[in-house]
């Protein structure tokens, strides 16, 4: 595996760690338990800054020349950083919500 793959796979990996711990947050938003709630939002916000600095790398290579071929794997880390993204916005609106109608 060259530098570039370790890298598309890096922000494929932190991408669906962050989904993973966005959804834990809204389960434990849905329990009641909002301690739980926002350290897993937390959790999920922390994972989806190492994808972004993932993808950064993968920017700065391509403003060198470094072309990376468009192959279907860097178009899955970026189909999951992007619905990790979505994913933990509406998780902080769904955990405030539940904190809003129950009190």
């Amino acid at each position: 595996m060259d530098e570039m793959e370790t890298v598309i796979i890096n922000l494929i990996v932190s991408s669906g760690s962050a989904r993973s711990s966005a959804m834990e947050a809204i389960q434990f938003a849905k329990a009641g338990d909002m301690d739980k709630a926002r350290e897993s939002l937390e959790q999920a916000k922390e994972s989806v800054n190492e994808g972004h600095h993932s993808q950064t790398e993968l920017i700065q290579a391509e403003i060198r020349g470094e072309k990376a071929p468009l192959s279907l794997l860097m178009v899955h880390a970026q189909d999951h950083l992007m619905t990790s993204l979505l994913c933990i916005d509406l998780a902080a609106e769904m955990i405030d919500l539940y904190e809003k109608v129950n009190g």
